[in-house]
């Protein structure tokens, strides 16, 4: 089982990574809190990994932190939570905010997730609330800066990543439009900005 990654970074978009450990390359899926604290490509890294064992597949789950993983556990510990939707989650949602709202029982912020109704965020409060207060995580909130618009071929590539997200296309297109990172923005930027907005 492997636990831990520490290697070249070969490749990074938002669906994966190619982390080139001594010529092995492992593909590795991150959330977006992970994919936002990544060095340029070319880079040594080191991941903490949740290995998915399935009876045709092994697939890896990477975080810069162990608070990440530990949480992206804990959320598969909870009935209809596979790895796909917990990493997502972690992509709409910092695991500090996400357990504050399993704290207070927020079923609005939750249900707002994408493949999160409100039965799901009601199991995930009950199943999770007591495990993450533990935890002694602090509500965090960021505000978006204005700026100027990005190339289009910049927006083709942020869409796509929160339309796998689970984002509809008009509702992502509409926050895309009203979207103004300076020139030189880079995806990532423009990511964290489209998420903000998607998250209110």
């Amino acid at each position: 089982m492997i636990a831990l990654l520490t290697g070249r970074l070969a490749h990074k978009s938002p669906e994966a990574i190619v982390l080139d450990v001594n010529g092995v390359g492992y593909r590795v899926q991150v959330p977006f809190s992970t994919y936002f604290d990544l060095p340029a490509e070319g880079a040594n890294v080191t991941l903490h990994i949740h290995t998915h064992v399935k009876e045709d597949a092994i697939h890896l789950f990477g975080f810069r932190t162990p608070l990440e993983k530990q949480f992206f556990q804990l959320l598969l510990t909870v009935s209809g939570i596979g790895p796909k939707l917990g990493r997502d989650i972690l992509s709409n949602v910092q695991a500090e905010e996400l357990a504050g709202a399993l704290a207070r029982g927020d079923l609005a912020r939750l249900s707002a997730i994408p493949g999160i109704g409100k039965k799901t965020a009601e199991r995930l409060v009950l199943e999770l609330r007591e495990k993450v207060k533990k935890l002694g995580l602090e509500l965090s909130t960021q505000t978006a800066a204005p700026g100027r618009a990005p190339d289009s071929g910049l927006l083709d590539d942020v869409a796509s990543a929160l339309i796998n997200l689970g984002y509809k296309e008009t509702l992502v297109t509409k926050v895309l439009a009203e979207l103004a990172p300076p020139d030189d923005t880079q995806m990532e930027a423009v990511l964290k900005q489209a998420l903000k907005r998607l998250m209110r």
